[in-house]
């Protein structure tokens, strides 16, 4: 027997699917904005490349915002209307920051709706020429003859270079002293003139380098060889086991954005990152096309959450 309370539930239901329902197929209804990371930076780049490819996908322009980097891009979109129309391109910095900084004005995994992963951009072990290391294996065995001794160069507190190198100083079992420099390019040229004697970069930053001779690269931090760098062993398959250091970009929407919306956002992205087009305009940028469904981006976003929080912690990591 239907009760009038089940009907008037039953109704409310119904209404909510209609609104839904109706909410994407009039989607998009003006211009998308992808929030990210300031110009010329990797995030911005992923983002303006993607935005070219969905503009006539979505068949309404998608243009850019740029934000200082740090909690700054996430706070504007997880404050935002979620309709679908205000969206977060970022790296795994967005979502670890709370894990580095004592106040984050937003939760990653509360605050936002995942889409689907972008592109992966392993970084790559480089050393300065005249540190006499040939693998990973010879670094290691250096590093432990002097503990203390050697530097690496990262960017700021918490940065992706930042991290991968402690967790190869956590797994790898040695001590060596990270310098911070203000950004990638000032940190690649403090390695070049030997104030540091290694680094893990993005593969696009010093491959040119190692190409020339002023750098020597030892291995890749991805867990299987990678497209990026054929020529190059992963560092797990050449001294560290298990070793994995990738920068993993992923697509976001505000909480609660229907899952009409983020299905069809999705499913348009997923089709872009698949073309050739695609696969070569991020390849000539340093990074790998993923592509992936909302449930995936999720469950990796869970995971370095869990694996990288015990190295920011023991490591002792703060950002100013």
């Amino acid at each position: 027997m239907v009760t009038l309370r089940s009907a008037c539930a039953a109704g409310l239901l119904l209404a909510a699917i209609v609104v839904m329902a109706a909410s994407a197929q009039g989607y998009p209804e003006r211009p998308v904005r992808i929030v990210t990371a300031e110009a010329g930076g990797s995030q911005d780049v992923a983002a303006r490349i993607l935005a070219v490819g969905l503009t006539p996908l979505l068949g309404q322009q998608v243009i850019i915002d740029n934000r200082a980097s740090g909690v700054i891009p996430g706070e504007v979109v997880s404050r935002a209307k979620p309709d679908g129309h205000t969206l977060l391109i970022y790296a795994g910095t967005f979502w670890l920051q709370p894990f580095v900084r004592k106040s984050v004005p937003y939760d990653p995994v509360r605050d936002f709706s995942p889409i689907t992963l972008v592109v992966t951009s392993p970084t790559v072990l480089v050393v300065h020429p005249a540190l006499p290391v040939k693998s990973v294996k010879d670094l290691i065995a250096l590093v432990k003859a002097r503990p203390g001794e050697l530097n690496y160069a990262m960017g700021s507190a918490g940065s992706a270079n930042h991290l991968a190198a402690e967790l190869f100083k956590s797994m790898a079992s040695v001590d060596m002293l990270g310098i911070g420099y203000r950004g990638n390019g000032p940190a690649v040229n403090a390695l070049i003139s030997g104030q540091v004697q290694l680094m893990f970069a993005t593969a696009s930053s010093v491959m040119p380098l190692v190409k020339s001779g002023r750098l020597r690269a030892l291995a890749v931090a991805s867990a299987q060889p990678s497209a990026l760098v054929p020529e190059l062993p992963t560092v797990a398959a050449s001294g560290l086991p298990g070793y994995e250091s990738i920068s993993t970009t992923g697509f976001f929407a505000p909480a609660k954005t229907p899952a009409t919306i983020i299905n069809r956002i999705n499913r348009d992205t997923v089709r872009y990152l698949q073309t050739t087009e695609a696969r070569e305009r991020f390849l000539a940028v340093g990074a790998e096309t993923v592509g992936s469904t909302p449930e995936e981006l999720a469950a990796k976003v869970k995971s370095e959450m869990a694996r990288m929080s015990k190295v920011i912690r023991d490591a002792g990591i703060r950002a100013e």
